[in-house]
């Protein structure tokens, strides 16, 4: 017995996208990014497969209790520059259409994704020039100092 499975392409898709980046680098060791979308299909269709961001491709998870779908990926520190990037949804035909023409090194912006979602990422911080900790320490030394300074005259 054969089976064949036929993919329906999402007909006029009406997504809501949110998404995360990093912003501070002291308390992590990568910059991570996640797009979280929720789709709806005019013909009721959801295969959204894979996400693409600068020709890295990425699958995407969807929710079974709230049909909605993620992408996620991380980079370090010094290679997650600030701006805008671009994910490229595509479901399984149009991605394997995408990857042979990468293999085969051809012209890939005839292949069209499903949508594109756009994130801004405003670059992470490297924190604080001086800690909190260091601040409160100054302070308490410094308080210190000044109450035995006053003691000591006190007694002399």
């Amino acid at each position: 017995m054969i089976m064949s499975i036929f993919v329906i392409p999402c007909a006029d898709p009406v997504i809501t996208p949110s998404y995360y980046t990093t912003s501070d680098t002291v308390i992590s060791t990568k910059t991570v990014f996640i797009v979280e979308i929720s789709q709806t299909c005019k013909n009721g269709a959801q295969n959204v497969a894979l996400g693409d961001v600068n020709g890295k491709q990425f699958p995407v998870i969807r929710s079974q209790d709230t049909g909605r779908y993620q992408v996620s990926w991380s980079l370090e520190h010094k290679n997650a520059c600030s701006g805008t990037y671009e994910v490229k949804f595509f479901y399984k035909e149009s991605y394997s259409l995408l990857r042979k023409a990468q293999r085969s090194k051809e012209d890939v912006s005839a292949i069209r994704p499903l949508f594109t979602v756009s994130m801004d990422h405003r670059g992470a911080c490297n924190g604080p020039w001086v800690f909190t900790k260091v601040v409160a320490a100054v302070i308490f030394m410094a308080i210190y100092y000044m109450a035995f300074s006053a003691k000591s005259n006190i007694w002399a």
